[in-house]
């Protein structure tokens, strides 16, 4: 199977994640599908709650489900959500994954009208300065 034929299929992953959100809210669904280094799949959808800071995003979702299951390592990511253009993580999901995931870690972005058009970025691109423990010197 080519890498393309992966990122679409990991992207309809993704998009069909999205079926499952809860966001009476903001009426905003997203999916996310996440790949360990052994090729395991688990996807997330994002779930609202009233007291939106208790909010899930599908990013965390999935890593969440695959952290619980005892997986560690991953090799890529595709989130669906938005209109029009590719949606980007929040900030929150990005610190997240760079706890487990090097700034070299593929992610795949499409937007729910147009899941089949992407674009990869990578996480460092996304949180270039993201928080490590250990990378801050003392003065």
């Amino acid at each position: 199977m080519s890498k393309l034929t992966e990122m679409k299929a990991l992207l309809r992953l993704a998009y069909k994640a999205t079926n499952q959100s809860y966001s009476p809210y903001s009426r905003f669904p997203v999916g996310a599908a996440l790949v360990t280094e052994k090729g395991e799949v688990f996807t997330g959808c994002n779930v609202e709650n009233a007291s939106y800071g208790l909010t899930l995003c599908a990013e965390r979702v999935a890593l969440v489900k695959a952290i619980s299951e005892g997986k560690r390592k991953f090799a890529v990511m595709a989130v669906v959500g938005g209109k029009g253009k590719p949606i980007r993580p929040c900030g929150a999901c990005l610190q997240m994954l760079a706890e487990f995931c090097g700034s070299d870690f593929p992610m795949i972005l499409a937007s729910l009208d147009d899941h089949k058009q992407f674009e990869v970025v990578l996480l460092g691109d996304l949180l270039p300065q993201g928080f490590k423990i250990g990378e801050h010197s003392e003065s």
